[in-house]
């Protein structure tokens, strides 16, 4: 019998709200459950979670299993949780030692080989993240997004593998580098002058531009 606890981050538009992904093995028939109002691509996980546990040369615990997505009350949806869930599994199996779960958030898909896929929307996360003074795991696809970020504290993997020697002390990956404000900042390819119609949109977008507003577009 044995509890664990990560961190990951669901998002609601703009916002990133933290998430805690408890993981119980127990005693009882073998049983996969996740709660914590997870739509149905979340619930799908179990399948997801399960094949790359295996496929990346771990065992899957034969016992029964509870995921808790906390807080109870907010929707979860998406493969973001889908990392968070197989570490939790790894350390509450004993196959995975990392005291340091406080300090750490973990974002990305599974692929059933063990390969981490990118999500979208990270810069949210990232910046929440840094802001609980966290490190944040992310798939390698996703490393141009969170360098975009100057105070990103991120690593980058490409397996569930690679993420277990990192957190294992085995073999570090390496922290992202913030990209340079040059490499920032590219020239535009189009111009408004290729938008037909829309007279109200580019009106407020230029008042925007011009006067250094933030816009948000539903």
């Amino acid at each position: 019998m044995s509890l664990a606890q990560v961190y990951t981050r669901e998002q609601i538009g703009i916002e990133a709200i933290e998430v805690r992904v408890e993981v119980y093995l127990g005693s009882g028939l073998p049983n996969f459950n996740i709660v914590g109002l997870p739509e149905t691509s979340v619930k799908e996980a179990k399948d997801r979670v399960r094949s790359a546990i295996e496929n990346s040369h771990f065992i899957f615990p034969n016992q029964r299993i509870v995921v808790n997505l906390a807080p109870a009350d907010l929707p979860k949806e998406g493969g973001r949780y889908d990392l968070a869930i197989a570490v939790g599994i790894l350390i509450a199996s004993e196959q995975l030692k990392f005291a340091n779960l406080t300090q750490i958030e973990l974002l990305a898909e599974l692929g059933l080989d063990g390969q981490l896929r990118p999500i979208r929307g990270v810069i949210p996360s990232v910046m929440a993240a840094n802001k609980a003074n966290r490190l944040v795991y992310l798939s390698a696809e996703n490393q141009g997004e969170a360098a975009l970020i100057d105070t990103a504290r991120v690593k980058c993997a490409h397996s569930l593998q690679q993420l277990w020697h990192d957190l294992s002390g085995q073999q570090e990956l390496d922290l992202l580098t913030p990209l340079p404000i040059e490499q920032k900042i590219t020239p535009a390819s189009v111009d408004f002058s290729e938008v037909k119609g829309q007279p109200m949109a580019k009106r407020v977008l230029e008042i925007a531009a011009a006067g250094g507003h933030n816009v948000f577009i539903s």
